[in-house]
């Protein structure tokens, strides 16, 4: 364990756009800051992380949206890019089972147009790099951001973490994603993925011959989620970990899977992690406990209207190293 596992700093690079919410009225929308990346960071900052958000914020109303919000949540946003290009913006659906899709609005806007200038002003002393989601694979930023996790990796000392956050509207075929994914797979130390992620990427080949390749690929834990049925945890040459869902009232599942790598993330940050090496050396026991945490905390997301993740309450923490429990998180 670090003697102070809060000092580690938890990097998160990609978009941060606004999500137009439906409201209460038929053809009303609420702005909500939102985008995958944005999620994660504020799940981690909620949960006690020393955060840094790497994005391109524009210099609009819907900019300063997102700045002033992740600001008020504590997330340290010195290597943030003002940017002079617009807000991406994303016109969100329910379906009737509170299952959410996507519009997306994202032609010439800001998140796009990472510089290698901008990608060099990762922090010194980043433990863990999180990426992923539409920046890791919509031009021209995405080939930038993955030179910049590419360094890291070589470097050997900072854990790199990725999830594709596929949406099939944007990759088009999936012989035309597999490569833009794959790319980013070899190159992260923790991959984490949907069922649905994996079954729409590699139609007609079965998850563990995916899991397979993953690993092949570099990947030293590769988590699969599975909605309301929990998720699973593989390494090379161990058995896999699977922790069941939890039974809650769904509000949306705006969020939820943004909440779940806060989750894991944090959980393994949490317990020292610092290192791509503790990955491989690690017993089960950690890697189990910080993906529980992960389904609690997605779990109690969905139950929230958008992507409103719980705080951990300081008041009710004890053994750092112990599973968190949904008494010792709560919502303002």
């Amino acid at each position: 364990m670090h003697d102070n596992p809060e000092a580690a700093r938890l990097t998160v690079i990609g978009e941060a756009l606004v999500d137009l919410v439906p409201g209460a009225g038929p053809g009303s929308y609420q702005a909500k800051p939102g985008g995958s990346p944005f999620n994660v960071a504020i799940g981690l900052a909620r949960l006690g992380h020393r955060t840094t958000l790497m994005a391109r914020l524009a210099d609009n109303a819907f900019g300063r949206l997102l700045r002033e919000h992740a600001s008020a949540e504590g997330i340290d946003l010195e290597h943030a890019v003002r940017a002079a290009e617009p807000t991406t913006l994303a016109v969100v659906g329910l379906d009737s089972t509170a299952q959410a899709s996507y519009d997306f609005y994202l032609q010439g806007t800001a998140d796009w147009q990472w510089t290698d200038d901008e990608l060099a002003r990762i922090p010194g002393d980043t433990t863990v790099l999180h990426t992923g989601s539409l920046a890791s694979w919509t031009p021209p930023g995405d080939q930038r951001i993955h030179a910049a996790a590419a360094r890291l990796h070589r470097d050997g000392r900072v854990v790199i973490s990725y999830d594709p956050n596929i949406r099939p509207g944007l990759l088009g075929e999936p012989g035309q994603a597999r490569p833009l994914i794959e790319r980013f797979v070899s190159v992260a130390h923790i991959v984490k993925a949907s069922r649905d992620d994996i079954g729409w990427l590699y139609p007609g080949t079965s998850q563990e011959d995916v899991i397979g390749r993953w690993l092949d690929l570099g990947a030293l834990v590769v988590v699969v989620t599975d909605g309301p049925r929990g998720a699973h945890l593989f390494r090379a040459g161990a058995a896999p970990v699977y922790r069941p869902g939890h039974q809650v009232r769904v509000a949306d599942t705006i969020g939820a899977g943004d909440a779940f790598t806060a989750g894991l993330l944090g959980g393994l940050s949490r317990r020292g992690l610092h290192s791509p090496g503790q990955l491989l050396r690690w017993p089960s026991g950690p890697l189990a406990e910080s993906v529980e945490e992960a389904v609690l905390i997605s779990a109690l997301t969905t139950e929230r209207v958008g992507a409103d993740p719980p705080f951990a309450l300081r008041d009710q923490l004890g053994d750092p190293a112990a599973p968190l429990t949904a008494a010792q998180l709560g919502f303002r």
